[in-house]
């Protein structure tokens, strides 16, 4: 972090007056990377979070003068998103199908002043490099916590009451209880820590009351008291003794440089044997290996997210193939509800750009130089 800071400050100052923050002059050439919807894109009419939907902004763009390109197709420098870096002004991107922003794309891109998330999480820019070039980043602050938390709800019963296996069953025409029923477990009086108490920690932790669960978080900063009675959660500000306690742990917490694999080989074989993981923060938090190979050794008895690195997870990824496990591609936050609000986040935040107006305090991820606290 020190070394970025340094680069930052040597090349802040030429940057910033190269690329504004914010602009209300001339026409923009606006680029946005969504998953195509394909044969699903015309099944619902406020399924805008995909290519043809493009967030519903096309029209209204348009009539104010500005160009707007949308593609699934990110990767590679014979990529339609490398064929507009050099002259795009702003770029719009999604956790569910990321635009890898590297230094070198930054690099390339002479006009670019904004990066913007459709929806929340940014770790797929190189934040540093975007803080160095003055550029603004910001996402729609949340957008999607209720989705998100619902979906780590479901997948803890889902892998708690050994849902999968029963409805294999089903589909493959087969009858065996026994199957099932010998490690599926009631979520009552289980005790649950979630590795981060941000928007969707608390929002999850509220949701899990009504079980009567052992409540733990572990976060940088404690929540506030008067929740913290309310939901009955308990701090734990050793993240090394909490893990041992739990049955049952999801993450939380937002991928950095410091949490880049923080859940190795030695991280998880200090949780109990048995445990349950629930990750639909990001995939590059955990190890990818040491993941696979606890399921396979029974020590993890279960591990289910939505989040892979990388996005799209290649055929031969190990999350595929590993023994109980409930995966699903990065669906968690952009259902339709969730599509609706980050798509009006966005075109909120475009207008405001447009005439030259801060957004939200909460939405920056990086403002002149400076990154947000949750990535520092």
């Amino acid at each position: 972090m020190a070394m970025w800071r340094a680069a930052a400050g040597q090349l802040l100052g030429r940057a910033l007056t190269s690329r504004a923050a914010h602009t209300s002059a001339g026409s923009k050439k606006i680029v946005g990377v969504f998953y195509k919807g394909g044969e699903y894109a015309d099944l619902n009419p406020n399924f805008v979070g995909c290519v043809e939907g493009a967030l519903g902004i096309r029209g209204w763009l348009e009539s104010k003068g500005h160009s707007y390109i949308v593609t699934d197709d990110k990767e590679g420098l014979n990529s339609e998103l490398e064929k507009h870096i050099e002259d795009m002004h702003v770029l719009i991107t999604t956790p569910f199908h990321p635009a890898y922003v590297t230094a070198e794309r930054i690099k390339k891109a002479k006009n670019l002043e904004l990066l913007l998330t459709a929806g929340i999480g940014s770790d797929h820019i190189d934040l540093p490099a975007a803080a160095a070039a003055g550029l603004t980043v910001a996402e729609v602050t949340g957008s999607n916590t209720v989705s998100v938390a619902e979906d780590e709800l479901m997948r803890i019963l889902i892998l708690l009451r050994n849902f999968l296996p029963g409805y294999q069953q089903v589909v493959q025409g087969e009858w065996n209880v026994a199957g099932i029923a010998h490690r599926a477990y009631d979520l009552e009086g289980k005790t649950v820590g979630t590795v981060g108490a941000g928007r969707i920690g608390r929002l999850l932790l509220q949701r899990l009351k009504p079980f009567n669960c052992n409540l733990l978080y572990h976060d940088r900063l404690r929540i506030n008291p008067e929740l913290e009675r309310e939901i009955g959660a308990r701090f734990e500000e050793d993240l090394d003794a909490m893990l041992p306690k739990c049955d049952i742990i999801v993450i939380n917490t937002p991928l950095t440089e410091k949490t880049r694999g923080m859940f190795n080989k030695e991280k998880i074989a200090k949780m109990k044997k048995g445990v349950i993981i629930v990750n639909n923060a990001r995939g590059a938090i955990m190890d990818t290996q040491a993941v696979a190979d606890a399921c396979s050794s029974g020590h993890v008895a279960g591990y289910g997210g939505d989040v892979w690195f990388p996005q799209p997870a290649p055929k031969d990824h190990p999350w595929r193939y590993m023994p109980n496990h409930a995966m699903t591609p990065h669906i968690s936050g952009t259902t339709i509800d969730a599509q609706l609000r980050y798509a009006a986040g966005v075109k909120d935040m475009l207008d405001r750009y447009f005439k030259g107006e801060d957004f939200p305090e909460q939405n920056y991820i990086v403002k002149e130089g400076q990154l947000a606290s949750q990535y520092q």
